[in-house]
């Protein structure tokens, strides 16, 4: 056994940093709740949680600079994991009650409100894992994982070597993205019992 990766995870005043905590320590990772931007540049890995509404979480993000840190990581090469609306804040852009924020643009194009009848998406789903995928490794096809949202990314525009994974609430959406160091998933994984805690560890061997 080498020595546990560290972990931080993101404070920016969003997300259930306690629980992201708590499921990544499970996972036996040295993990660190922080906003100091030199100690989640220099964890082995960066989550990057998010909940409520995209424009209140990018308004968080500025305040820390916290799109600078995402950014000077993964042009080091250190992996990043968005969750929830931690995920759709990489996207260039969030389109929320009319009105278009700017995001971290990590990855082009919007997130968009789920065209379905029911709203929010609030559950347990499968998802359509990408083939070769890290994060999915050794889980079924009937996995199912916990969601709760209103909006998500409903096209890519990215990376055509990415890995992406997909759900359908009514329409597909992104459930899960692996674009080099840069992975994200729309659900929480801290939320999704068995198999969340798997996709977590997953990620944490896939750690430098």
């Amino acid at each position: 056994m080498g020595a546990a990766k560290k972990v931080v995870v993101l404070d920016y005043g969003s997300g259930n940093l306690r629980s992201a905590q708590r499921a990544l320590q499970r996972t036996g990772a040295d993990v660190e709740v922080t906003a100091d931007a030199s100690a989640a540049f220099e964890a082995d890995g960066l989550v990057v949680p998010g909940v409520g509404a995209y424009e209140a979480c990018m308004t968080g993000l500025r305040d820390i600079g916290g799109e600078q840190i995402i950014a000077k990581r993964l042009a080091a090469g250190r992996p990043v994991l968005g969750v929830c609306v931690g995920m759709q804040i990489l996207f260039a852009r969030g389109v929320e009650f009319g009105v278009q924020t700017e995001g971290c643009a990590q990855w082009p194009g919007a997130v968009t409100r789920l065209d379905a009848p029911v709203i929010p998406h609030m559950g347990w789903n499968v998802v359509d894992a990408a083939a070769d995928s890290t994060l999915f490794r050794g889980l079924d096809a009937d996995t199912r994982f916990y969601f709760v949202h209103s909006y998500a990314a409903q096209t890519w525009e990215g990376n055509s070597d990415a890995k992406l994974t997909w759900a359908t609430h009514q329409v597909p959406f992104l459930a899960a993205v692996e674009d080099g160091p840069l992975s994200a998933t729309q659900f929480h994984p801290e939320k999704s019992g068995d198999a969340g805690a798997t996709l977590l560890r997953n990620w944490v061997e896939s750690l430098g």
